[in-house]
């Protein structure tokens, strides 16, 4: 069932508050909500399983989308462009938002000649939202993080992840607890190690990538059985987190593919 607001309407200020603190993970976690905004990521997000609560959009917003919408039973409040902007985290939203109902935090199998990544306390929900993107880009379909790591349902890890959210699922664990039971194997990237370009990937396994400024912690590593390194032909004394992993990943996809 589609049920739209017809007319243009003003957002009450229950609705108002509810929306603004979602840009919280203290009420996000209240609530079981997040936040989706921008017309490319709610595309994404219609043709993925979530459970949507409700959506505000412009007029255009629901004309241009109401073959997908037609069939769903999501509730849609028809709102001015100001009326988003209000709500919204982002600094340019003016056609559409939606608020979301998380996921359960659920453990998964690990297939065989799978890769997964594991983060290792990544805090930036930016660099969050790009490697869940650059995972999408390459087929991984599991991510494993520490509990230190960023929220996935960050206003700003949803907004730079493209929509690739819907496509990626997180558990959140113990990961020193977490690799202590997998029998496949670790690739850590570390300053030192085995040259990613000349490396014999393994068929699958797990790679961690570590935090930002600290890189992978020494509980963590003790469970990597391959430490390796993407090498340095320049000054610059470190890569972003989210580059780094395109790097190696890109790197074990094209050794499987030979």
């Amino acid at each position: 069932m589609y049920e739209c607001v017809k007319l243009t309407i003003m957002l009450t200020k229950a609705k108002i508050k509810l929306i603004k603190s979602l840009h919280e993970k203290k009420y996000r976690n209240e609530h079981g909500l997040f936040l989706v905004e921008g017309e490319k990521s709610i595309k994404e997000l219609l043709q993925s399983d979530f459970r949507i609560e409700h959506i505000l959009g412009t007029k255009k917003f629901f004309e241009e989308n109401i073959n997908v919408l037609q069939n769903k039973d999501i509730t849609c409040d028809t709102v001015e462009r100001a009326e988003i902007e209000k709500v919204s985290s982002l600094e340019s939203n003016d056609s559409a938002l939606a608020v979301v109902f998380q996921k359960e935090n659920q453990i998964f199998e690990i297939e065989a000649n799978e890769i997964i990544l594991a983060l290792d306390d990544i805090r930036d929900p930016g660099n969050l939202g790009t490697i869940i993107r650059i995972a999408d880009w390459y087929g991984i379909k599991k991510i494993v993080a520490s509990e230190s790591t960023v929220d996935q349902y960050n206003n700003k890890t949803i907004s730079a992840s493209k929509g690739s959210f819907t496509r990626v699922q997180i558990f959140y664990t113990n990961l020193e607890k977490y690799l202590s039971n997998v029998k496949t194997p670790v690739l850590g990237t570390f300053m030192k190690g085995e040259n990613v370009h000349t490396l014999n990937f393994p068929k699958g396994g797990i790679l961690v990538m570590g935090n930002e400024s600290n890189g992978i912690s020494k509980d963590v590593e003790k469970f990597i059985t391959t430490k390796i390194t993407i090498p340095s032909f320049g000054e610059t004394e470190s890569l972003n987190v989210g580059i780094a992993t395109a790097v190696v990943v890109d790197n074990w996809r094209r050794e499987l593919k030979q």
